[in-house]
């Protein structure tokens, strides 16, 4: 009764449609009207005329033919066009005449509330703070005598950390430079930089610009050296004439005898926060107004502190606006007070109002500071590895270089340049038990391939105003001190490969200051060396060393000098007394040893050179095994920052080994298993232990990226070098597809219905389009340096037809089977993150499509029976822990039902959609079971909304709801006059075409047929009458 009632509410509202008046009605009418009114002659004119003429008739034709005008030529039809150009043009078309407020009563949802949408991760890019410029415009003095040498670093007092390399800046006049030319080569246009880039990624009010003055090594102590230039002026000159004329001249004879060794000066440091305050103050008095009372200058800088003890995030160095300073006072250098220590009381002294150094008498100089942001893209930049970073329009052009930062914490970003960096920071030295003439010490650094003295790299960065790479380097020298203290540091571009006869020589030198006949200039008084590898670990950190007094013997590099060398003197009865700290900033060394020897047992592995030892084991084809295994297990302890930095590398390892299993004695080692667990733990460590790297679907953007531009299936091809990393876009689920695409939508690649014929547009050949790299702007970038050997437009390799490749088993079918099998601790690791694992199987699939060229194969044929059995085993257990833990674990089951449904949505691009349409059954089989056992539904009802929302919002819904079969469409809901007036129209009958009633039924042959357009309307349903719930 209720369905007759039902069909008659129908037809009353079929009868209340407006009707549509086309074109042919009204060519009928005219033409009905033409035939009953005038005489026969009439009507053959009438019907002869065009207007009349019946539509598709030959003679309409014809008309058409003789009166119609030319259409425009379309000249650009045969052009050859980049895809993105006319993707980007049809956007553009598409936007012109749009109506803008079509939507305008219905309100754009909250950002957080868009739970289908997915955005595209950023690309992995070099780690940058807050960037700040620096630039040294002048330096002058009260008498201009002698060549003065600057450096620049950045402090933080309150963690006693220095935080940035040195930059090296000489601002002599050509005349100064002039008496150096003897000892030095032309020098190279690195080495003439006067402006540099800091780099600031935890800015705090505590943060001091140290600037350190040297000059050439001369006979005095300091002291004596800085008396002529606080006392005498060149305005006095009448009066001081004969005595700046005799300092010249001795500063000219030391500048040609010891030109090459420096010796302290004077130093100065400025407050970054004062900078911060200037600018602050400068901003908020052009919004008061002029009545108003602004306080003095103290009252004001008093309340910016009061604000910046608030919090260090009020402390901002981006934003501030460009200052010039100008410093008036040099402190001079003390001779026993030169370490990092000492410098740390000075800068906590200065701060503090009745400062001990105000009392000192300054040395006066007037050096000027350029201090502003960095623009976006400033010009003429180098790396700390000198290389150029683009735009470089010039080179011709004094550059700027950027400084390395030594952060305070830990940064968690991984390794996307090459870099391998090592600094050298000589401390101090103990030669007061050391006999004979031993006062004037210089210690130099040499970085040694072997023993020979010819072996020497010229590997260690030059200062200023000199060669850009020199081969040793020499400490400032302390006059008359036989146990100096030092402040220099020496940075070293190491070579990737180490060997074991890599070494740091030091050279412990007396310098003869007063010139005397049969007396060298320098005299070698001890000796001392790191052997840079140990057990294939670069050395660093901290080392008190013993010296000794001769030579060191044949085949010493190997050795460290603690070892008791038979025949050798030593300094102190072989007590170590030179202090050094070596720190590597390297994407090389992991500097962590459960890092450390998984990379070495998988390139042992890789290499296949057994035996091998290592450390006190010696690995052979029969205990390989065991270590690799105990090595992959053992990544879980290893610390976090080198995890994260070297993660893309550690996990393209666990992928190779899961991918192409080892063969060791002739038989496969399966390490599938350990490496699921461990990437599974890996995983999970990164997403708990960066809390705020993630995004609204609760992914983290380190992890995202790495699947999105860096992951890539292992392939080797013979005769031809492995692929390396492939960044594309793929499956993505954004309002906007990556620039290189230039597409204004794209939610999933896919031809969503398996029978339909493959148009120009299909979605196969826009996989194949999206397999194309996207790069970043600076030169020494991961797009063109260690992750894509082919360039920037390096794109996947189709294998050969007659070619094979090396994969032993593909990445989705073992992950999918070892989820399924997996263990209560590893299965849980995965839940957890299993947004990783599903994004991680989908491109490996997509991969695997296109390296095989099974792009254009039948859906059902794209991948093996088992893999199929593994996914639908796979999406019934993870429903089964939604359905099942919704109630206990919210958070979880939320990110985990957002991930299934992903899932899905990716599958219906690439396997068979019928088969994807049973995964949905299953998931709402299990959902609807655990609704009829709940006393509270509305958990699982929002959560399978939130599934059918982003499965839905495929990029192909509309196809995807087409039927299978070929059934013929029903009558128009809407009939045209001519049809409604016909016979045969459905409409017009008194007996209803159950095909037109099926259109206004949610009934289970239109489910069958429109299987996703059904959910949603069956959600609705049950949403208007919940008592049809069962």
């Amino acid at each position: 009764m209720s369905c007759a009632n039902t069909a008659e509410r129908h037809r009353d509202r079929q009868k209340e449609l407006p009707r549509q008046d086309f074109e042919r009605d009204e060519v009928a009418a005219a033409a009905e009207e033409c035939g009953s009114q005038g005489d026969p002659e009439d009507q053959k004119r009438c019907s002869a005329s065009l207007d009349n003429t019946p539509r598709g008739s030959w003679a309409s034709s014809i008309f058409d033919l003789k009166n119609c005008a030319a259409d425009s030529l379309l000249p650009s039809l045969l052009v050859r066009t980049a895809i993105e150009e006319t993707d980007g043009r049809n956007e553009e078309q598409r936007k012109e005449n749009r109506q803008r407020e079509i939507l305008a009563l219905f309100p754009a949802p909250d950002e957080d509330e868009v739970v289908e949408r997915c955005s595209i991760p950023e690309v992995p890019k070099e780690h940058f703070g807050q960037r700040m410029l620096v630039k040294c415009l002048s330096l002058k003095f009260e008498i201009e005598i002698e060549p003065i040498f600057g450096s620049l670093a950045l402090y933080d007092v309150k963690e006693k950390k220095k935080i940035s390399e040195n930059f090296y800046f000489d601002l002599n006049s050509e005349h100064m430079k002039s008496l150096l030319r003897a000892h030095g080569a032309h020098p190279a246009i690195s080495t003439l930089a006067r402006s540099a880039v800091f780099s600031l990624t935890h800015p705090s009010p505590d943060i001091f610009l140290v600037i350190k003055l040297e000059k050439v090594l001369q006979q005095g102590d300091i002291g004596e050296c800085c008396e002529p230039y606080m006392v005498l002026k060149e305005t006095d000159g009448a009066k001081n004439k004969e005595k700046l004329e005799k300092l010249r001249g001795a500063a000219e004879q030391f500048c040609t005898r010891l030109g090459q060794y420096r010796m302290p000066f004077a130093w100065t440091a400025i407050h970054l926060l004062n900078i911060i305050s200037s600018a602050g103050m400068l901003e908020r008095e052009t919004a008061e107004s002029e009545g108003e009372r602004r306080g003095t200058w103290n009252e004001r800088k008093r309340k910016v502190h009061e604000r910046m003890s608030v919090g260090e995030e009020t402390c901002s160095f981006s934003n501030f606006r460009p200052a010039t300073l100008t410093v008036t006072n040099f402190f001079k250098q003390e001779a026993d007070r030169l370490s990092d220590e000492d410098l740390y009381k000075f800068l906590a002294d200065m701060r503090r109002p009745s400062s001990v150094l105000r009392r000192l008498r300054p040395i006066t100089a007037l050096l000027k500071i350029d201090i502003s942001p960095v623009p976006e893209n400033p010009p003429y930049c180098l790396s700390p590895e000198l290389l150029h970073v683009q735009p470089y329009p010039d080179l011709r052009v004094r550059p700027t270089k950027e400084i390395l930062e030594f952060p305070l914490r830990e940064v968690y970003v991984p390794h996307t340049t090459y870099r391998n960096l090592l600094y050298i920071y000589p401390q101090s030295l103990n030669f007061s038990s050391r006999q004979g003439s031993v006062r004037n010490i210089a210690v130099k650094l040499q970085f040694m391939a072997g023993e020979d003295p010819g072996q020497a790299l010229p590997v260690i960065f030059g200062k200023s105003s000199c060669s850009e790479f020199v081969k040793e380097a020499y400490t400032a020298v302390v006059y008359h001190n036989k146990s100096p203290e030092f402040y220099e540091e020496f940075k070293l571009k190491i070579p990737a490969n180490l060997t074991d006869n890599h070494h740091l020589l030091f050279i412990f030198y007396h310098v003869s200051c007063q010139q005397k006949q049969n007396t060298p200039l320098e005299t070698p008084v001890g000796y001392t060396w790191i052997p840079l590898l140990q057990h294939g670990r670069l050395r660093t950190g901290q080392f008190c060393l013993p010296v000794s007094v001769d030579k060191p013997p044949a085949s010493y590099s190997v050795l460290t000098p603690d070892v008791q060398l038979p025949g050798m003197k030593w300094v102190d009865s072989h007590k170590g007394v030179f202090n050094v700290e070596l720190v590597a900033v390297s994407s090389v060394h992991t500097q962590d040893p459960f890092l450390d020897r998984f990379f070495t047992l998988t390139h042992v592995l890789e290499e296949y050179s057994f035996p091998f030892r290592l450390k006190d084991v010696v690995l052979t084809e029969s205990n390989m095994e065991s270590e690799l295994k105990s090595s992959v297990g053992n990544l879980r302890v290893a610390s976090l920052e080198p995890l994260v930095a070297f993660s893309h590398q550690v996990l393209n390892k666990l992928i190779q080994l899961t991918v192409q299993p080892p063969v060791l004695g002739g038989q496969i080692v399966n390490l599938g298993r350990a490496a699921f667990e461990a990437m599974a733990v890996m995983v999970n460590q990164i997403q708990k232990g960066l809390e705020g790297g993630h995004d609204q679907q609760g992914r983290n953007r380190l992890l995202s990226s790495y699947i999105f531009y860096v992951f890539h299936l292992p392939v080797g091809e013979p005769g031809l070098p492995e692929t390396g990393s492939i960044p594309y876009a793929t499956l993505s689920r954004t309002g906007g597809r990556p620039a290189s695409l230039g597409l204004s939508r794209s939610k999933s690649i896919s031809n969503s219905n398996p029978d339909l014929a493959t148009s120009p547009d299909s979605s196969d050949e826009q996989a194949q389009k999206t397999l194309s790299s996207k790069g970043i702007d600076r030169s020494h970038s991961w797009v063109n340096s260690a992750y894509a050997p082919g360039g920037p437009k390096n794109v996947l390799r189709r294998n050969h037809p007659n070619s094979s490749t090396d994969l032993k088993q593909l990445l989705h079918e073992e992950l999918a089977l070892q989820w399924v099998v997996s263990a209560s601790a590893v299965r849980e690791a995965a839940l957890h993150q299993a947004w990783f694992f599903f994004q991680l199987m989908v491109k490996s699939m997509a991969h695997h499509l296109f390296l095989c060229d099974k792009l254009e194969a039948p859906r059902k044929a794209r991948f093996p029976r088992r893999f199929v059995d593994d996914i639908s085993a796979l999406v019934c257990a993870i429903s089964t822990e939604i359905a099942s833990r919704c109630q206990k674990d919210a958070e979880l089951v939320e990110h985990l039902n957002s991930s299934l449904a992903f899932f899905l949505n990716d599958l219906l691009s690439l396997m068979d959609r019928g088969f994807v349409f049973h995964l949905l059954r299953s998931y709402y089989k299990q959902i609807n079971t655990r609704l009829l056992a709940t006393q509270n539904p509305n958990t699982l009802v929002a959560l399978r909304m939130d599934f059918i929302r982003i499965v839905c919002s495929h990029e192909h819904y509309v196809p995807l709801n087409l039927p299978c079969s070929g059934l013929s469409p029903p009558a128009s809901p809407s009939p045209s006059v001519s049809s409604a007036t016909s016979q045969g129209s459905a409409f017009s009958s008194h007996t209803q075409d159950p095909r037109v009633a099926n259109m206004f039924e949610l009934s289970v042959a239109f489910r069958q047929q429109h299987f996703l357009a059904g959910l949603v309307l069956t959600e609705l349903a049950l949403i208007l009458e919940p008592e049809a719930e069962g």
